[in-house]
């Protein structure tokens, strides 16, 4: 027998973000759906990942369904407690891009 530890049922709970994990998690949704996008997926795979509930998703939808939202409410407690700045950037291809890097 192993023990494992779970979240009660109804928990939630708060965790504190640093800028350099909230890029690694972006970093690794844009890995999820590169990877998804180089296996040359067709469109409604993708639109299936919004519409369709979580345990009709298949692996790689779960994981970058939980990934995006993962993001999605890293960066709305950020907006909420004023510590988000948008900006805009080059993407790759474009003249002058520079990748991203972690700054702490």
């Amino acid at each position: 027998m192993i023990k494992v530890k779970e979240m009660k049922d109804g928990a939630t709970v708060t965790i504190t973000v640093s800028k350099g994990y909230y890029i690694m998690v972006k970093n690794l949704a844009y890995n999820l759906l590169d990877k998804l996008i180089k296996e040359k997926r067709p469109e409604e795979y993708y639109t299936n990942i919004g519409s369709k509930p979580y345990f009709e998703l298949d692996d790689d939808q779960r994981s970058l369904q939980t990934v995006t939202f993962l993001v999605a409410e890293i960066e709305a407690q950020a907006t909420l407690q004023k510590q988000i700045n948008e900006k805009e950037i080059l993407e790759p291809g474009d003249e002058g891009y520079v990748a991203p890097t972690i700054e702490d």
